[in-house]
């Protein structure tokens, strides 16, 4: 579907802003906030001076006397615009403060200047762009296949084979294609979406997991304790000091209309650049509020809160390793490794669980309403995990010089290009043999369709949580 002229105007207009300066500190003090609508800067600061730059540790990542055999990347997509639902929320929002104006202008009531700038601010998001990849996204995605190309140049060299997948969500695909794009001419294959299979069984893997959707997707009562946080005295304040700021009775405001406010502030600086006079309502203490909003959604609805959001990305992680395993056969076969390079693009849905699955960003104590303060040191933080065009690797390596034969495979683990320490070892390289044995249960136990039914029994869904 082709955008309108107006979203034609907006998307030229955002990619104009792109050229503007650095944005001021106003969202600076707020961006570390953001949940996962973070740009990937948060992560990787040194991104912003030089987007090609490897990092403080430079390219020298490879092990000793070992050389790369496959590397498979999960990604999430790149930048996108805000949902249909999320501008249709901001719409509202911005017409009460339209309304407002018109009202005080006609009664010559006090000036608000909070609720005055941000009615005069340019409602320019239109529907048609739901949730579709930015600019800057694409941008996102071409840097990312410089960047690992620079670091595994045996790997990318032109003539090895790409297998570039990407769940049916056009964003993905064309984050797939801005992927391919980074990596240089290739011969051309038609339109740049043709290049790009679609995989929803590996990327949404929780659209086929019957159990997920019933228990957790479509029960609200999963999600009691992101609903009791936005009723709480944390979430109250800020609704109350937000509605102040607008001059708006504090009933008018609700915390998805804060939220949605907050998310702009987040959007105009991942899209433009730039920041929003929406950023104007909130503190860095109301940004640290919404974000664990952001986050007991997240673990509640994609991580460690419900078993079934894990598990349900076995599929994807039994698939990883039997890819591995075929590298390794191929390789003490002397046969050239088939697929050294497997690339696919899907969303923080797909990352979150299959880390959760292998055990990573696991606090002590559940996030809850009522622990905000106790989890202020928190592991989980989504803006650090799955911000836009985030990226989980697995790198499988053959090395001379080993002492044991089980040695000879070794692997490492890049989440948004660093290096991840293994829980068996704490080291960052592992034996293949062994990061295998660690995983065994989930490799040989976890089947899918099974964790996916639904329970025959009938009892009711949160019981069964």
């Amino acid at each position: 579907m082709a955008p309108s002229p107006a979203a034609a105007a907006a998307l030229l207009s955002a990619a104009l802003l792109l050229l503007l300066p650095p944005p001021a500190a106003a969202s600076a003090g707020l961006s570390g906030y953001f949940g996962t609508k973070s740009r990937y800067e948060e992560v990787n600061p040194h991104l912003l001076s030089d987007p090609l730059s490897l990092g403080p540790a430079g390219g020298s990542r490879l092990p000793a006397a070992c050389a790369p055999l496959q590397l498979r990347a999960l990604l999430r997509h790149g930048t996108r615009y805000p949902t249909a639902g999320q501008i249709r929320r901001l719409a509202e929002l911005h017409s009460r403060l339209l309304r407002r104006r018109h009202r005080s202008a006609a009664t010559g009531a006090a000036a608000c200047p909070a609720a005055a700038d941000l009615a005069a601010w340019q409602m320019w998001y239109e529907e048609s762009l739901d949730g579709r990849l930015a600019p800057q996204g694409r941008r996102d995605m071409e840097h990312l296949a410089r960047r690992l190309a620079a670091r595994f140049p045996a790997l990318f060299a032109a003539r090895r084979r790409l297998l570039l997948a990407s769940s049916s969500k056009h964003r993905c695909l064309q984050s797939g294609s801005a992927f391919r794009r980074g990596l240089g001419p290739a011969p051309s294959l038609g339109s740049d979406e043709m290049e790009v299979e679609v995989n929803d069984s590996l990327m949404r893997f929780f659209d086929h997991c019957a159990k997920f959707i019933a228990l957790v997707e479509e029960n609200d009562a999963a999600m009691c304790q992101v609903n009791a946080f936005k009723e709480g005295p944390e979430m109250r304040k800020v609704l109350e000091k937000v509605a102040s700021a607008l001059c708006l009775p504090v009933e008018e405001l609700n915390a998805d209309l804060v939220q949605v406010a907050f998310l702009t502030c987040s959007y105009e600086l991942a899209i433009k650049n730039v920041t929003s006079p929406w950023c104007s309502l909130f503190s860095e203490e109301d940004a640290k509020v919404l974000e664990y909003l952001n986050d007991l959604k997240q673990y509640w609805k994609r991580g460690y809160g419900y078993d079934i959001n894990s598990r349900a990305s076995c599929i994807l992680f039994q698939d990883i390793f039997q890819q591995l395993d075929k590298a390794v056969a191929e390789s003490k076969s002397s046969k050239p490794i088939s697929s050294p390079l497997i690339v696919q693009v899907g969303h923080a849905e797909t990352l979150q669980p299959l880390l959760a699955l292998m055990g990573f960003f696991k606090d002590d104590e559940p996030l809850k309403a009522n622990n905000y303060i106790r989890q202020t040191h928190r592991k989980f933080r989504s803006g650090r995990i799955v911000p836009y065009a985030a990226n989980l690797v697995f790198v499988l390596y053959h090395c001379d010089q080993v002492k044991t034969s089980k040695e000879e495979y070794q692997v490492q683990m890049l989440l948004n290009e660093k290096l991840m320490s293994f829980h068996h070892s704490n080291e960052t390289i592992s034996a293949y043999a062994d990061l295998k044995d660690y995983y065994k249960d989930i490799l040989e136990n976890c089947r899918f369709k099974e964790e996916c039914e639904l329970p025959k029994v009938n009892i009711t869904a949160i019981d069964e949580l």
